[in-house]
């Protein structure tokens, strides 16, 4: 080592000059798709409803809704945070939603009202 070079000399340098790029893109494209999972379940959920109407007797909008919604939850801080305020405002909601649903998107048990 008497001739200045380290095991953490230009070579170590270059690696992780060639990776940091690579890395900051990688992270901006699972951004990027996480935001596009989110909208399209934002989608999902709106035309769930008039899908539902149009198809009274299959119950097509509901999986659609339920894509819809688990999308949203899991792609989304700021979707998550809507649907916990809207479970906050209106409790009855939670009562109809499986347990197992309320797992894949909130990461969470059912809240049990005892009321």
């Amino acid at each position: 080592m008497a001739d200045g070079s380290s095991p953490f000399g230009k070579e170590r340098l270059k690696q992780s000059a060639a990776t940091a790029p690579l890395g900051f893109v990688g992270s901006s494209v699972r951004t990027l798709v996480r935001q596009a999972f989110a909208l399209l379940g934002l989608v999902l959920i709106a035309i769930a409803v008039p899908i539902a109407f149009v198809t009274p007797l299959l119950p097509i909008g509901l999986p659609i809704a339920i894509l819809g919604v688990v999308l949203l939850g899991r792609n989304s801080l700021w979707g998550r945070r809507w649907m916990e305020g809207v479970l906050e405002r209106h409790p009855r909601v939670e009562r109809f939603a499986p347990n197992w649903l309320m797992k894949a998107v909130f990461g969470r048990e059912k809240r049990t009202s005892d009321k």
